[in-house]
């Protein structure tokens, strides 16, 4: 799978502009390998019509964003995630690199874009399995709304979230600005590999999670 995305960077000259990050996708973060034929009781877990009704307030109002600063761990504890974070550039062809399929626990950020924690849209994604079994992200579809999303950043703070929804989506409709579109406040978009699994074609879309800062430590 392969998503275009728009408007996640902000700020330093450092990052790409909105205009350059349209032109940034997102290559597969699932192999489905393992699943054999997609049906049997190890699927990945997809979230409910009831956590995609989006709340961009989330019911908290959002904290005062914070300098920027490199994330290097996010903690989902929830769904038992404690993962380290690598930093994801773009490819020759201009596709966001995945982190590497054989390291199960590990995530990464779009690192020329928004820090976690910092105003603007920020972007994690990972594997939901690989050809061993499941990866970093494989329970992300049954995330709550009202969970919380913790990221450890270099300088010491940690970033708190909480999340707003968690919708699945299709490869055909793809909501790319509502996604990656530029925020206003602190926002996070945490993403993986979801909405059903074919033999021929892989995974079928995404599972995305939306999430706003609501403080710091």
């Amino acid at each position: 799978m392969r998503r275009s995305a728009s408007g996640a960077g902000r700020g330093r000259s450092a990052r790409l502009g909105d205009a350059a990050i349209a032109a940034v996708t997102v290559v597969a973060l699932g192999s489905g390998v393992w699943l054999l034929d997609g049906t049997g009781p190890h699927r990945p877990p997809q979230p409910t019509a009831a956590e995609g009704r989006f709340d961009p307030g989330g019911g908290r109002s959002a904290a005062p964003g914070l300098p920027p600063s490199p994330p290097l761990r996010i903690r989902v504890p929830a769904i038992r995630v404690n993962a380290p974070l690598t930093g994801l550039a773009l490819t020759p062809s201009g596709s966001l690199d995945a982190p590497p399929a054989k390291e199960m626990n590990l995530a990464g950020w779009y690192e020329a874009g928004t820090t976690p924690g910092e105003t603007g849209t920020a972007i994690v994604a990972g594997h939901v399995d690989n050809a061993d079994g499941p990866a970093v992200f494989y329970d992300l579809g049954a995330l709550k709304r009202g969970a919380r999303i913790e990221v450890d950043r270099r300088d010491g703070t940690v970033a708190v979230f909480t999340v707003d929804a968690v919708e699945v989506y299709s490869a055909r409709d793809f909501p790319d600005a509502k996604v990656y579109g530029a925020a206003p406040r602190p926002e996070l978009r945490v993403i993986t590999c979801g909405g059903g699994y074919s033999k021929t074609t892989g995974y079928q879309g995404n599972v995305v999670v939306f999430a706003h800062l609501t403080g710091s430590r």
